[in-house]
Parts: C-alpha cells; structure tokens; sequence
C-alpha cells in the first residue's frame, strides 16, 4: 500500500477529516535512526500526525512539530513540506522502555514533562509562526490535537498509530485528523465523536483499506465529499552547502580554532545521516570568507 493522505469534507461543509497511511515513511526513517521499538512507535506516530498537520499547508509551506520531554528520547523532530516530502528524527532513538499496561510506553520515552512547539514557513519571506503547548499526556496524538484546539482555537481530534512486525520493524502507520469547521452541526459533530469513540484499532483499519476506510469509517452516516489526495514520501533537504553555511554561522573565532588545533570537522545530518567531512583546508576556506566576503 503506497502511503497516502486523505482530505475530505462534510457534504454541509462543517466538518473536515484528513486520514494518511504511512508506513513505508515511517520504516525508511526508522530504519535511518536504528530506532529502538518503542522510539519506531514514537517516530511513527508523530510522522503520521506530521503528516496530517502537513496536509492543511498550502503551496510552498512547511510545518515542523518538536516535541521535547524531560524522557530519556529528549525529542522528536518531524517536519512536513506541503507537497507531501516529509523527515523526522529522534534526541537519542535508542530510548527504550517496558510497555505499560499493555500499550507502547511512548510518553515514559517522551517524558511527561516538556513542550509541543510547531513552527509554520507560511513562505512569505518573514519569520515563521510558531506556537507552543505545554505537553499534556506525552501521547501524540492527544498533545496534538490539545494544541490545534489551545493554540490555533479548532476544535479537533487527533488519533495516530503505528504497529511493527516480527522483526521489530514498522509495518503500518497512519492516523486521522478531523476539526469541526464554523458551520458544523451540532449532530453531525455528536455523530462523529461517537464513531471516533467506537473506532477499532487503526492499524487495523489502515492494513484492510487504507486512509479511505478510516475516513468513510468516521463519517459514518453522513454524506462526504473526497476533496483530494497525494502521496507522501521521505525527503533530506540537507546538502554541503547548507551544512557550510551552518559551519560559518559558529563565527570567525571558532572556525580558526579548529584551524589552530589543525583539525577538520565531521557534520552528519540529524535526519538522513549522511555525513559531511571538512578537511583543515575546507575550514580555511570558510574562516576566509571573514576576511574577503566575496570569496567562492
């Protein structure tokens, strides 16, 4: 199943739900963090919902969600382009911890101490947008659907999932997102919550018939309209040259540190981990920009 994103709208136009699969996603970054089991559930169901926060960007925007905790994971770093390219990363993912009551102990990883903060490129050329929630249950979905009704005053619920193979490996991801929109229904959102209430599990629901499933599941009774959908896929934006530019910004003094103690540098991506090496002769190079800022 090729891992998609769902948007749909109530016929009456008050209610809008977004549903997304992504396991191949969340198996391709997991497998680059050498995640730990229950760090793949915690990538996993933040891709889902990175996804999902993703899909409400118009052309040319991007959305970031950090969540950080006091947990032995210290963060999970998702960010979603608009036209479906995402990443993610993990503060240590080889953070592990024994299930708690029979679930995946995400938030004994995450910490139930620590902050939700969610930076929107609205690509305008300002700075970002950026809002922050205290995290309240250290569960993905709860966190954010908690800040899409404090912070952006939407009423919404969240619900991500993420299941993994015999092998400790993610084989389905996904999750939904509905808001009630300003022209929604008392009932149609009544009705909503309880097919939410009385949802099976999602991965479930995502194994048997995708994202399209989970949405017809949740609207139930009342008649929808498929607004669209598209792929989502894994995408590094790293390359050298942003990587110098983040080695220039450490100032003239710390560049010619390095040269003085004639030592090259290593820097590897957080999110695809390639690794760039810089030899003395490329810090040179750079620490003489400083000098002549003209130079190549």
């Amino acid at each position: 199943m090729e891992d998609q994103i769902v948007r749909a709208l109530s016929s009456a136009g008050g209610i809008r739900v977004l549903a997304c699969s992504a396991g191949i996603l969340a198996r391709e970054i997991c497998t680059l963090q050498q995640a730990s089991a229950t760090a793949s559930i915690a990538l996993g169901r933040g891709l889902a919902g990175g996804a999902l926060m993703g899909a409400l960007l118009k052309q040319n925007q991007r959305v970031a969600l950090k969540f950080e905790g006091n947990g032995p994971l210290r963060k999970l770093l998702i960010e979603a382009d608009s036209d479906g390219a995402m990443r993610g990363c993990a503060g240590n993912p080889a953070a592990e911890a024994e299930p708690l009551d029979n679930r995946w102990n995400v938030p004994g990883i995450l910490g139930k101490a620590g902050f939700l903060t969610v930076t929107k490129d609205l690509g305008l050329g300002g700075e970002p947008y950026r809002g922050m929630v205290q995290l309240r249950s250290s569960e993905i979905g709860d966190d954010l659907a908690y800040y899409l009704t404090d912070s952006e005053q939407i009423p919404s619920a969240v619900g991500v999932g993420a299941a993994l193979d015999a092998a400790g490996m993610v084989s389905v991801c996904g999750g939904f997102l509905v808001q009630a929109l300003p022209l929604a229904d008392e009932a149609e959102i009544k009705e909503v919550r309880a097919s939410i209430s009385t949802l099976p599990s999602l991965s479930g629901l995502l194994q048997e018939g995708g994202p399209n499933a989970l949405v017809a599941r949740i609207f139930g009774d009342i008649p929808y309209t498929l607004l669209e959908s598209h792929d989502i896929f894994f995408r590094c934006g790293c390359s050298r040259e942003k990587v110098e530019r983040a080695l220039l910004s450490l100032g003239h003094v710390e560049l010619r540190d390095m040269l003085a103690q004639n030592e090259g540098t290593a820097v590897t991506c957080e999110f695809c981990r390639q690794t760039y090496h810089f030899e003395a002769i490329d810090i040179a190079r750079l620490a003489g920009h400083f000098s002549n800022p003209s130079a190549p």
